[in-house]
């Protein structure tokens, strides 16, 4: 059970191309976002489609594979955990983000 505390697992569709940045260390940060949707019924029992987008960052080898292989469009299923940070913009003004730091990657699809 101690493996399933804090495990993410989505199916979704790229937004935009990733952003990969080459720290100073060599080591590989990707970012990048995916859509997931769902369809249900209302009241009036029509067809709605609802769409949530997710954060995703990797991290070394996976965010290399992610430059090379992941574009706009593709699908893929990701593997991680929900991480929480804050940060401060330049007006000094604090904001939260959640994220999925992805372990393991899966292109699927074309």
């Amino acid at each position: 059970m101690n493996a399933l505390k804090n495990k993410v697992q989505l199916i979704g569709n790229l937004g935009m191309d990733p952003e990969v940045l080459t720290l100073d260390n060599g080591n590989k940060l990707a970012r990048f976002s995916i859509a997931t949707s769902e369809t249900y019924k209302n009241q009036k029992g029509e067809k709605v489609e609802e769409v949530q987008w997710h954060n995703i960052v990797a991290w070394g080898k996976t965010a290399e594979i992610v430059e090379n292989y992941v574009t706009k469009g593709k699908q893929i299923a990701v593997e991680g955990k929900l991480i929480h940070r804050s940060y401060e913009t330049k007006d000094g003004d604090k904001r939260y983000i959640t994220e999925v730091k992805c372990n393991e990657l899966l292109l699927l699809g074309k």
